[in-house]
């Protein structure tokens, strides 16, 4: 399990990396953080117009019945392969 304050530093590492990682890899970080963060996603799903919404809404609801710890746990460890 990852405590708060290793997220937190995972999340700075994220931020400050020098090249931008790949579509698919920052979804995978989005989903992470906001099930971390906001739990399991609520509102309703953005419409077909909306791909940038839509996939962070995927994104987030493909993480959906993670525990707040596990999600900060695999947030940290993906972090970490990133730098």
């Amino acid at each position: 399990m990852a405590s708060v304050e290793e997220f937190e530093a995972a999340i700075a590492r994220v931020n400050g990396l020098p090249k931008t990682p790949p579509n698919d890899v920052l979804l995978k970080l989005y989903g992470l953080y906001k099930q971390a963060t906001a739990g399991d996603v609520s509102g309703k799903r953005p419409g077909m117009l909306d791909v940038r919404g839509r996939a962070k809404y995927d994104a987030w609801a493909g993480r959906a019945g993670m525990s707040r710890e596990d999600a900060r746990a695999a947030y940290v460890k993906l972090a970490d392969s990133l730098a």
